[in-house]
């Protein structure tokens, strides 16, 4: 059972496939139309007559309207398309994408398949307003079908769904499913140069501590002359509870007893006092 992520980049990528093919489709069915129009064109100019020219609307075999620079028209719209279509296919192949985040931001990666699917419409909308062959009319109804279901995604997804179809961030993604490994050593933050000497006292120079209520230093460093400055300020230092179990009894104190009782428990000399007489 794949995870909810793997069916939308299968999906998203599949309606890509789709939409490239549609769009190369629509460029080869392009230049077809293209090329069929001047010839008709060619043919038209050299077996025509003046009054052919005034009764028709259209040149014969062609969509090249009989009206003043119809042919230059329709030969700048066909070559807008297919510069249109590369434009789009590069877009959806990913490549530059970085052109497009900064030129034409519409197809880069910081929005959805809506501006896509807006651009694939009226392109297929321009080659199906004229009469066209069949060829011609099977790739603008794939690519409009095409340009419907990429503004239906750009809406569901929004700016969302380059980055779910995208091959790199599923590599991302995949990383992240794996477990990291936290470091349990404890974080050691480095004072900084002057936060050591801001306490202690050099043998060659004495050290400002700062007055908490005033802006004025004073080097006094730890001795006597800071305890009892410190005193006159409101300021006690308290010694500190030694952290010692109940009844535990320094050596020292041990040696002292043993040797008062050692000194209680052997007798006392008996001197007996003898007096001479001469």
């Amino acid at each position: 059972m794949l995870p909810p992520r793997a069916y939308f980049f299968i999906g998203l990528n599949a309606i890509r496939a789709l939409s490239i093919i549609s769009m190369l489709l629509v460029f080869a069915s392009s230049i077809f139309v293209l090329v069929k129009d001047v010839e008709a064109v060619n043919s038209f100019m050299k077996d025509s007559s003046d009054e052919d020219l005034l009764n028709c609307d259209y040149i014969e075999n062609s969509t090249v309207p009989n009206q003043p620079a119809g042919v230059f028209w329709a030969v700048v719209n066909r070559l807008l398309i297919i510069f249109q279509i590369i434009a789009l296919i590069a877009s959806e192949v990913g490549w530059p994408m970085r052109f497009f985040d900064r030129f034409f931001p519409v197809l880069g990666s910081n929005f959805g398949l809506g501006p896509l699917g807006i651009f694939q419409g009226l392109i297929a909308a321009s080659i199906l307003s004229h009469h066209v062959d069949d060829f011609t009319l099977v790739a603008g109804f794939f690519m409009f079908s095409l340009g419907c279901v990429n503004m239906l995604l750009g809406l569901i997804f929004r700016e969302n769904a380059k980055a779910k179809r995208s091959i790199t961030s599923w590599k991302e993604q995949a990383k992240g499913v794996l477990p990291k490994t936290h470091d349990l050593r404890p974080q050691f933050a480095r004072p900084q140069s002057g936060f050591v000497s801001s306490f202690f006292t050099g043998s060659s120079e004495k050290t400002k501590v700062a007055d908490p209520e005033s802006n004025t230093t004073s080097g006094l460093g730890f001795g006597r002359r800071a305890e009892k400055q410190a005193g006159l300020k409101g300021f006690l230092i308290s010694r500190p509870v030694e952290a010692l179990p109940p009844g535990y009894v320094p050596p020292s104190r041990n040696v002292d007893a043993e040797s008062r009782s050692s000194r209680s428990s052997s007798p006392e000399p008996r001197f007996k006092s003898s007096t001479t007489v001469l």
